[in-house]
């Protein structure tokens, strides 16, 4: 017989306000927990089909103005038409960045209903030192973040300088390319100043680093569209690292509107292997149960 699954632990006593901490949340829903958990796979989704999928055009704007803005205020403003077709050009332009989001909050009422099944889902802990190891090559593990000023973004100076060295300001230019590649990297760990509350990590297949990264693409396909994804092999991904998928994984929490059985789901834990976490296993205690629609 399974041992009753205990209630959450509380948040630790550090701020929620920081970036310091050394778990990280992924809320989801059952289904895709089966594939993190049973067939040791991690999914990383098109950042342009996520519920927040303006962010990275929005920085890129955002970056263009403040580049006009530091141009015309330091008596350059003649470069600033070019700018203006550069970046007009870029944005017609459909790059794909692809990523597994988590947050530092534990057992968040927001997170709950943004993404874990409007809290019929559920959340796994992951270790931030492991996943942060795992990230190397094409795939980065970056801070989110929630900005608006772009003022003092160091790509506002360095599209300055190339814009006063008088060549063409196109994508022609080797130097010109690069900065534009460095801005859309840049752009994906980007978010609305209005999604701040989050407090995100981000583990990020870079648009433009192709090292080391072999994995082909698969394809979901739903009723409305095809979605496309890449699934991160966490077992061989472990294995490098030296630990299991039992090191990685801290804890599981059942969501607070969720109806499953935690006694099934340990039994399940168990039956494909995973011992250790059935005993990790706790419910929300969020306040949420019964109010979400």
């Amino acid at each position: 017989m399974s041992p009753p699954a205990g209630r959450g632990h509380g948040r630790k006593a550090e701020s929620m306000y920081q970036y310091g901490g050394s778990v990280l949340y992924h809320y989801t829903d059952f289904q895709a927990v089966d594939g993190i958990l049973r067939q040791a796979q991690l999914r990383v989704n098109n950042v342009l089909r996520m519920n927040d999928s303006g962010e990275m055009r929005h920085f890129m704007t955002r970056l263009c103005s403040a580049i006009l803005d530091r141009l015309e205020r330091e008596g350059d403003g003649r470069y600033g038409s070019a700018v203006r077709e550069l970046f007009r050009a870029e944005m017609k332009k459909e790059y794909s960045a692809y990523a597994a989001c988590f947050s530092f909050h534990r057992d968040d009422a927001a997170q709950w209903e943004r993404y874990g099944n409007r809290g019929r889902g559920i959340c796994i802990a992951f270790q931030r030192e492991y996943l942060q190891k795992m990230a190397k090559g094409a795939l980065s593990l970056q801070k989110v973040f929630y900005q608006d000023d772009m003022a003092g973004h160091p790509m506002v100076e360095g599209f300055c300088r190339l814009a006063r060295e008088g060549e063409a300001l196109s994508v022609e230019n080797a130097a010109v390319r690069q900065a534009m590649c460095t801005a859309w990297a840049c752009s994906v760990s980007f978010k609305h100043p209005s999604f701040s509350s989050e407090y995100e990590m981000r583990l990020v297949v870079s648009p433009f680093e192709n090292s080391g990264f072999d994995i082909k693409p698969c394809y979901h396909v739903t009723k409305e569209r095809i979605k496309k994804y890449y699934p991160l092999d966490l077992k061989a991904m472990c294995g490098e690292t030296g630990i299991g998928i039992e090191d990685l994984v801290t804890e599981i929490i059942i969501g607070p509107d969720s109806t499953q059985s935690p006694a099934i789901f340990q039994d399940y834990l168990r039956d494909n292997g995973l011992n250790a976490l059935a005993q990790r296993v706790s419910l929300s205690d969020c306040p949420l149960r019964g109010l979400i629609k």
